[in-house]
């Protein structure tokens, strides 16, 4: 099979889009296609209305996928996944939650404000105690949101 990162990521960053993630799942009757894109300050639905339609037409052109799938293409959402040091990078400021494969500082999970990050690793703010987790160590990170001021329309 092709691979569905190489097809798409020309069409996505083409239109000044980031990727964030490409997965392909399911088995048998009903497979999806997710891609996921983001772009700094948000991305509209009529964005991924026409990006959605380029995508599907770059993957029939390449005849991707022996059978019939489902495309969804979708932003990342106010809790968002973490996965490179860009993305690590620009989620400085904001609450996280880090699970790591083995302990550090004693925990395997690790909830606190994101102060910095590089190519090698990651710091959270931990009740006042800045915790340096090497991203080699990171199992999964997303952001966590701040609920009661995402529905009052207030930031923290």
């Amino acid at each position: 099979m092709v691979d569905a990162e190489a097809l798409v990521r020309p069409v996505v960053e083409g239109a000044g889009v980031e990727l964030v993630d490409v997965a392909f799942e399911g088995a048998g009757g009903r497979r999806t296609l997710r891609v996921t894109v983001d772009r700094a300050g948000g991305i509209d639905l009529d964005a991924i209305a026409a990006l959605s339609e380029k995508i599907a037409r770059r993957l029939d052109l390449e005849d991707f996928g022996a059978g019939r799938y489902d495309l969804e293409v979708s932003t990342p959402g106010i809790e968002r996944p973490l996965r490179t040091p860009a993305q690590f990078a620009r989620a400085v400021g904001v609450q996280v939650k880090v699970k790591t494969t083995g302990p550090v500082d004693g925990a395997n999970v690790h909830v606190g404000r994101l102060v910095a990050a590089d190519d090698e690793a990651i710091v959270v703010e931990i009740e006042g105690a800045a915790r340096r987790v090497p991203l080699a160590d990171v199992a999964s990170a997303r952001t966590v949101a701040d609920w009661s001021a995402e529905l009052k329309g207030t930031k923290v």
